[in-house]
């Protein structure tokens, strides 16, 4: 198994590689094992037409912080892959940032079941938005995938 130090270079450098984070202007938050908090600064550049952050990236930072939470407890030969996932928009997505916690529910040898949970935080004050729970399946590193 990898150790914390390990986990969180493994964590930060595979995001590092998700354009899609880039484009949005998500950055990881924290990292523990079976847990990752990724933050999403509000920009005028991500809202649909209601002026609330958009559902696709309410659910895009959503799945990614379940996906490396899932990662947190593979060993250095594994890496995931999404097979599933159910997200239940809660209240509009408004507010300085959005806050996606992951975690691990239960891993086993060919799938990792996620909950994760996205909160609205403006002025000190924090809102639940979004529930999502999220099935990865377990890939071997060698099979051309990266972590």
């Amino acid at each position: 198994m990898l150790d914390a130090k390990e986990i969180d270079a493994r964590i930060r450098g595979s995001f590092a590689r998700q354009t899609i984070m880039t484009t949005l202007g998500a950055e990881i938050a924290a990292v523990r094992a079976g847990e990752v908090e990724i933050v999403l600064p509000f920009s005028d550049r991500i809202l649909q037409q209601h002026e609330f952050i958009h559902a696709g990236a309410v659910a895009t930072i959503a799945d990614s912080a379940c996906g490396y939470a899932a990662l947190t407890v593979m060993p250095r030969d594994a890496a995931v892959l999404t097979t599933e996932f159910k997200i239940n928009l809660l209240a509009p997505a408004k507010g300085e940032r959005l806050r996606a916690v992951g975690r691990v529910v239960r891993s086993g040898k060919k799938l990792v079941i996620t909950l994760g949970e996205v909160f609205a935080e403006e002025g000190g004050a924090r809102k639940q938005v979004a529930l999502i729970t999220a099935t990865m399946m377990v890939v071997e590193t060698g099979t051309g995938l990266r972590d």
